[in-house]
């Protein structure tokens, strides 16, 4: 049996993940957790409320004021404590958060591999957005599977020397989404 763990803290990323991880629950012999970093409390809870999720594992990190760094190490730390628990066979990513960021390589850590949802996006400038250009940039060497929303996005992943069997043209599930609640 095969374990995936599905790592995710802000509204967007709820939004875009739901329709991945209920595809990934109909899949017989497969184990689907999911991990929520609460990096943005009030409105994750919207979403997961609307969705009908209900996260396995909250760690609840956001604290006000909190500093980027602070953040930053408090999600590396706690999603690493979480993998070491849970120990699943891939860990999935989306986009460009600090929680995408340090699941990643609390995972590379830990030699699991990573599937990043949302793969290739660039702006070209490490400053916009920022921090989320350097975020999903430093993803994208540690994935294993790179699904990129369009042709666009998967080029800047070829530009970058990602091997091209790694990458898969998905469309940018926000659209799955939406065929959800329609």
């Amino acid at each position: 049996m095969s374990k995936v763990l599905v790592i995710f803290g802000t509204r967007p990323e709820a939004i875009k993940l739901f329709p991945v991880i209920r595809a990934l629950a109909a899949i017989p012999g497969l184990t689907v957790r999911t991990c929520v970093t609460a990096q943005h409390r009030g409105l994750l809870d919207q979403v997961l409320a609307i969705a009908g999720l209900v996260p396995d594992i909250d760690l609840d990190l956001m604290e006000p004021g909190q500093t980027l760094d602070r953040l930053t190490a408090r999600l590396l730390i706690g999603l690493g404590e979480v993998m070491d628990a849970e120990k699943p066979d891939l860990v999935i990513v989306q986009g460009d958060t600090a929680t995408a960021m340090t699941g990643a390589l609390a995972a590379y850590y830990r030699k699991v591999p990573v599937a990043h949802v949302e793969a290739g996006l660039r702006s070209g400038d490490i400053y916009h957005p920022w921090p989320e250009e350097v975020n999903r940039r430093i993803v994208a060497p540690i994935a294993t599977l790179h699904f990129a929303p369009t042709d666009t996005a998967a080029q800047a992943l070829r530009r970058e020397t990602i091997a091209e069997d790694t990458i898969h043209v998905t469309g940018n599930t926000v659209i799955d989404a939406l065929h959800w609640t329609a």
